[in-house]
C-alpha cells in the first residue's frame, strides 16, 4: 500500500462533495484553517481508541448520539447543554444495565456536512443543487443560497471550537455530577406512562445511597463529578478535514484534528474512493457505516485499509439496515469479520434505515421501528456469540416533535408542532431516555444470561 499523505485523497474519485466555483477563495480558506489549532488532541483520540477497544470485548459500551446535522442558526449554549444533559442521563441508565463503563461520544462540534440521495432537488418545477449542510451551502431554496461557499468552513470551525470549550467545561465543572444526573432522570419516571422505568431508577437510587453511606460520594470521589466526553462526525468535506490534520509530535502519526472520532458514511465507503483514502491514514478511531448494500468483499478490503494493524478500538462498524432487515444482513457481515480475524467494535444505528414519510408529509422515524432494530441487533449478536458494543442515535435534548411514538406518544399530527431539524428527524429528550432504559433492559438480560451460562 502506498505511503499515506494527508492530501492523497485528492487523486481519488470523490463523491458527495461540493464543486467550489471560486478556487482562489477555497485555497485561501484552506490556508487559513491549516494555521488554526486542532480542535482535539492526539492523546484524547488514543484514549478513546482504548475505550472503544474495551467496548469491542464487552468491557465497555458505546453511546454515540447528537444532531443529524449541526446548524449555524440553531447554535446556542442551551442546545449544547440540553443534548449533553440527556446523554449523561442515558449513559447512567446504560451503565447500570450493562455494569460496565459507558463511552460517551457526541455527534457534535463537527457534524456540519450531510450526504444527499440526489445532487439536486425540485420544488414547484424549479431545480436547484441540494442542501449539503451549513458548512457547504444554505437551506434557503434560492440559487444564491445553494452555491457552495468555502468561507463557511471558517464559521464551522469557530462553532466547533466554542462547542468543545463548553463541553469540556460541563464535563469537568460539576455539571456532570452523578447525583444531579440521576435527579433529572427521576423526573422523567414520574409520569404515569413512564412508571415501568421507575423500578430501575429506584434501584439506581439505592445504589447511590449505598455508595454515599459507604463514604463514596461526590465530595470525596472526583470521578463522580467528571466524565470523559468525546466528539465525532462524518468525515465528508475533505478540504476541511485535510486543513485540520496535524502530525502528532510524540508518535509522528497524523491526527484528524477536527474531532476525536470520524466516520465514513454508507454513501462514501468506496474502497478506492477519496473518503476511505483520507481515513486510512489518521490515528483517530474510525467508524464505518454498514448498510444493506455492504458486500463481504468490500468489507474485507475496507477493514484491511482502515485498520491495517488490526488494532482493537481502531475500527467501529456501525450497522444500519432497518427494522426487519437486520437478520438478513448482519449475520453475513459478522461471518466476514470472523473469517478475517478482524478486531472491530459492533454498533447499532437504528435511525437511518427507519426513515419514512408520514401521512402529513413530514419525514419521521417511528420509535417502535427504532427499538425493533436495536432488539434485532442484540438478538443476532447473542445468537452469534459476538459482542454488541454500542448504539448510535440521532437525538437532541430539545423537546422536538420529529419522531413518532414513545411514552409522550408523539403522533403524525404532532410532527408540525416543533419540527426543527434541517435534515433528518431526531429523537427528543424523552424518547432518547426511554430508549436508554429499553437498551439497558437488553444489556441486563444479556449479562444475566452470561452469568447463568457460567454458573451452569
Amino acid at each position: 500500500m502506498t505511503e499515506w499523505q494527508k492530501s492523497g485523497w485528492r487523486a481519488k474519485p470523490r463523491v458527495q462533495m461540493p464543486d467550489y466555483t471560486d478556487q482562489e477563495k477555497l485555497e485561501a480558506v484552506e490556508a487559513q484553517l491549516s494555521k488554526y489549532p486542532p480542535l482535539v488532541f492526539a492523546g484524547e483520540a488514543r484514549k478513546l481508541k482504548k475505550a472503544l477497544g474495551a467496548a469491542s470485548r464487552g468491557e465497555a459500551f458505546l453511546l454515540q448520539g447528537g444532531d443529524c446535522a449541526e446548524a449555524f442558526d440553531q447554535f446556542s449554549a442551551n442546545s449544547i447543554r440540553d443534548t449533553f444533559k440527556v446523554m449523561l442521563q442515558m449513559a447512567m441508565v446504560l451503565t447500570f444495565g450493562a455494569k460496565v463503563p459507558v463511552v460517551k461520544v457526541g455527534r457534535m462540534a463537527g457534524q456540519f456536512a450531510k450526504p444527499r440521495s440526489a445532487p439536486t432537488e425540485v420544488v414547484n418545477g424549479v431545480e436547484l443543487p441540494s442542501y449539503r449542510g451549513d458548512i457547504i451551502n444554505e437551506l434557503a431554496f434560492t440559487p444564491e443560497a445553494r452555491i457552495p461557499d468555502p468561507a463557511k468552513m471558517l464559521q464551522a470551525y469557530t462553532q466547533a471550537a466554542a462547542t468543545l470549550n463548553l463541553l469540556r467545561a460541563f464535563s469537568t465543572g460539576g455539571y456532570a455530577d452523578v447525583h444531579q444526573v440521576h435527579q433529572w432522570t427521576l423526573g422523567f419516571t414520574e409520569g404515569e406512562k413512564a412508571a415501568k422505568y421507575r423500578d430501575m431508577a429506584n434501584r439506581i437510587s439505592d445504589t447511590l445511597d449505598f455508595m454515599k453511606a459507604a463514604g463514596v460520594d461526590s465530595d470525596r470521589a472526583h470521578t463522580l463529578q467528571t466524565v470523559d466526553f468525546y466528539t465525532s462526525h462524518e468525515s465528508l468535506l475533505l478540504e476541511y478535514e485535510e486543513a485540520l490534520t496535524r502530525q502528532d509530535s510524540t508518535s509522528g502519526k497524523w491526527l484528524a484534528g477536527s474531532g476525536h472520532m470520524i466516520w465514513i458514511g454508507d454513501r462514501t465507503r468506496q474502497p478506492d474512493g477519496a473518503h476511505v483514502e483520507f481515513a486510512r491514514g489518521v490515528l483517530n478511531p474510525v467508524g464505518l457505516k454498514c448498510g444493506p448494500t455492504t458486500t463481504a468483499e468490500d468489507l474485507k478490503v475496507l477493514m484491511s485499509k482502515l485498520n491495517p494493524e488490526n488494532e482493537a478500538g481502531k475500527l467501529t462498524l456501525i450497522a444500519r439496515f432497518g427494522a426487519g432487515k437486520v437478520g438478513e444482513h448482519l449475520p453475513r457481515l459478522i461471518k466476514t469479520v470472523a473469517e478475517e480475524g478482524a478486531n472491530v467494535t459492533w454498533v447499532c444505528d437504528p435511525m437511518h434505515g427507519n426513515t419514512i414519510k408520514s401521512s402529513t408529509g413530514y419525514k419521521t422515524r417511528p420509535f417502535d421501528l427504532v427499538l425493533r432494530e436495536v432488539r434485532e441487533f442484540f438478538a443476532i449478536h447473542n445468537a452469534e456469540g459476538t459482542v454488541p458494543g454500542g448504539v448510535h442515535f440521532e437525538m437532541t435534548g430539545q423537546d422536538v416533535t420529529e419522531c413518532t411514538g414513545g411514552v409522550r406518544a408523539v403522533s403524525e399530527e404532532d410532527l408540525s408542532d416543533r419540527y426543527h431539524t434541517a435534515c433528518d428527524p431526531r429523537l427528543n429528550a424523552s424518547q432518547s431516555l426511554e430508549l436508554a432504559f429499553l437498551v439497558a433492559e437488553e444489556l441486563t438480560a444479556r449479562r444475566e444470561a452470561q452469568l447463568a451460562t457460567k454458573a451452569g
